[in-house]
């Protein structure tokens, strides 16, 4: 639900993320997503020791303004510590940084899993420390998994503390 870091020019993202002492579907997770408009992001996900392909879709249905938040709607596996199953979400988000002076986003929404069949409120934060530097505070509806990123260019690194303690890693490329 945060950002996939791709620059105007790139259509084509891959990422990979690591997660060791979780359930296996989350453990190696990969990602191909095409940009088919600035707004309209989908790809497939592959979980490669669950043998799980899902697909992934993402579209700003309404853009963000100085009054409105903005509103994502979206497809994805369901939250990290669950074996199999589906997301469907939908988030509202807002810069604060006009507001507050801070470089901040929250976004609060609904997400519906699969897995559990069940309705979740889901939220987050968006902290830019920096140029190249931010972090996302995720709540997907039952824990909590903050991020640190680092990008460069066409690549991005990033920490991921599943439940706030399994530590993991993560690294995605626009092309």
């Amino acid at each position: 639900m945060s950002g996939t870091g791709q620059q105007e020019g790139n259509k084509w993202t891959y990422g990979v993320r690591v997660i060791p002492n979780t359930v296996d579907r989350a453990k190696w997770r990969n990602t191909l997503t095409y940009r088919f408009h600035p707004r309209l992001t989908a790809g497939v996900e592959y979980n490669p020791l669950a043998g799980k392909v899902s697909p992934l879709a993402n579209i700003v249905a309404l853009t963000e303004t100085r009054k409105r938040p903005a509103l994502i709607l979206g497809t994805s596996s369901d939250r990290i510590g669950t074996p199999s199953g589906q997301s469907f979400y939908a988030t509202l988000s807002k810069s604060l940084e006009r507001e507050t002076n801070l470089p901040v986003a929250p976004y609060i929404g609904v997400a519906y899993g699969t897995y559990e069949d069940r309705l979740r409120v889901v939220g987050g934060l968006n902290i830019y420390f920096r140029e190249r530097w931010s972090s996302t505070i995720l709540f997907d509806g039952v824990r909590v998994h903050p991020t640190l990123n680092y990008t460069r260019g066409r690549h991005q690194f990033g920490v991921i503390l599943e439940r706030g303690r399994n530590p993991g890693l993560s690294y995605s490329i626009s092309f």
